[in-house]
């Protein structure tokens, strides 16, 4: 069985160096190869999106953690019977949890000045469970 490293590329819906994130899915494709794995929270804009649309071009490994209410969609790891639920603003929080506990390595794309209090309360869950985060703006 083949162990992947769990990447999330996670960070603000007003990010908009796509470019930036092209190249570290890239580079990360280069170095490992079919050993990672990219990682996301489902929303279409911002670094999610980027986030999903590279690592698909490029034909890498991809999950993402949509809100429960949202759709599902073949990429989901959570089963579709968790999804089309009523909207709670602790869905978002929830979700952030989940794509912390399954990701090995944690990277927050945002750009300066910009505070977003998702991508934030991401990263402190995930230094609270001794993940490694990264942030690149």
């Amino acid at each position: 069985m083949i162990t992947r490293i769990k990447i999330a590329i996670v960070g603000s819906r007003v990010y908009t160096n796509n470019l930036r994130i092209k190249n570290f899915i890239y580079e990360l494709k280069v170095k490992y190869k079919d050993e990672v794995e990219i990682v996301s929270g489902g929303q279409k804009e911002g670094a999610d999106g980027y986030a999903k649309k590279y690592a698909l071009e490029l034909g890498m490994n991809y999950k993402e953690f949509p809100p429960a209410h949202y759709n599902w969609n073949m990429h989901c790891v959570r089963p579709a019977g968790e999804y089309k639920k009523p909207y709670y603003i602790s869905n978002y929080h929830k979700r952030n949890k989940q794509i912390v506990e399954y990701s090995d390595i944690i990277v927050a794309f945002m750009p300066e000045g910009v505070s977003t209090k998702g991508t934030m309360s991401t990263l402190r869950y995930a230094e609270s469970k001794k993940k490694l985060v990264k942030i690149l703006n």
